[in-house]
């Protein structure tokens, strides 16, 4: 299999078919339906090419309404609700066959001046003297007799280093926390919007089954429906995708067959550059 990456920018690409329409393909990284980041990251790229004025993307909110079909082109429907002096507003909706499969609304502002603070970076391992998720992967693949495909794999179109030791086949219970390093598969152009796109495709990446660790579950040990229910995320600051960045999440709460966990993503100089929130169902079967 070849490097995912430069699958995963044309993907990102999307064919226009005017009147604030488009055409995406998918990328299949393992999972059995559209993977959430994906359709994430196309809404953004079709709201991306309505904004003309400067102003830079700083949030979204979005829902995830019905599984996507890995084997159907999804149409792409972008709606201006607003464009006024300081904030643009967009709204996309996603789907396949006239059927919606997804909702965002994105914000956008023009840069200004204002008071500062962050959050700190937690205390971790630096990912040079780690050990890459795909390369772990392959050690229990290969005892399974599973092909590694997609997130799961060195060929897939980002990197991921967990800093907490994570055996999907023999979970144990532990705190609900995460911390993993992660970048693209490959150098990224020197495009700002193209790594907030990219930012926003890998942010959907170890949110949910952050909430598993309490439990000790995992997708491959128990019989579950899981899905995200919706993902919202905040751009703070300017960052590059081909470069290490931490995402430490959280799940602060579990009940009534969801789960909410939350997520901040530093450089690795330290620096705050998104926050994100999703809710998800956990069901047992």
């Amino acid at each position: 299999m070849a490097n995912q990456l430069p699958e995963l920018l044309s993907i990102l690409n999307l064919e226009s078919l005017g009147d604030g329409q488009f055409i995406g393909k998918n990328l299949f990284i393992g999972s059995p339906n559209v993977y959430g980041g994906q359709v994430l990251a196309q809404a953004l790229s079709a709201a991306n090419t309505t904004i003309h004025d400067g102003k830079v993307l700083h949030s979204l909110h979005s829902y995830f309404i019905n599984p996507g079909d890995n084997d159907l082109d999804i149409t792409y429907e972008v709606e201006i609700i607003k464009d006024g002096k300081s904030f643009n507003t967009r709204k996309v909706t996603a789907s396949q066959k006239g059927r919606h499969i997804f909702i965002l609304f994105a914000s956008y502002h023009l840069a200004e001046s204002g008071i500062e603070h962050q959050a700190t970076m937690p205390n971790v391992a630096r990912p040079d003297s780690l050990t890459s998720f795909s390369d772990l992967f392959a050690e229990f693949a290969h005892k399974f007799n599973i092909e590694p495909r997609g997130i799961f794999s060195p060929k897939g179109p980002f990197v991921f280093i967990r800093l907490e030791h994570y055996d999907p086949f023999n979970p144990i219970i532990r705190p609900a926390r995460n911390h993993t390093w992660f970048r693209t598969n490959g150098m990224l152009p020197d495009d700002p919007l193209l790594h907030q796109i990219t930012l926003a495709y890998a942010s959907d990446f170890n949110l949910l089954i952050t909430a598993l660790f309490p439990h000790g579950m995992s997708f491959l040990t128990t019989p579950m429906q899981i899905a995200s229910l919706d993902h919202a995320m905040w751009f703070h600051r300017p960052a590059r995708t081909d470069e290490w960045l931490l995402y430490a999440v959280q799940s602060n709460n579990a009940n009534g067959g969801r789960a909410f966990c939350t997520g901040k993503i530093f450089t690795l100089d330290g620096v705050l550059v998104a926050s994100t929130a999703q809710e998800g169902l956990i069901r047992k079967r």
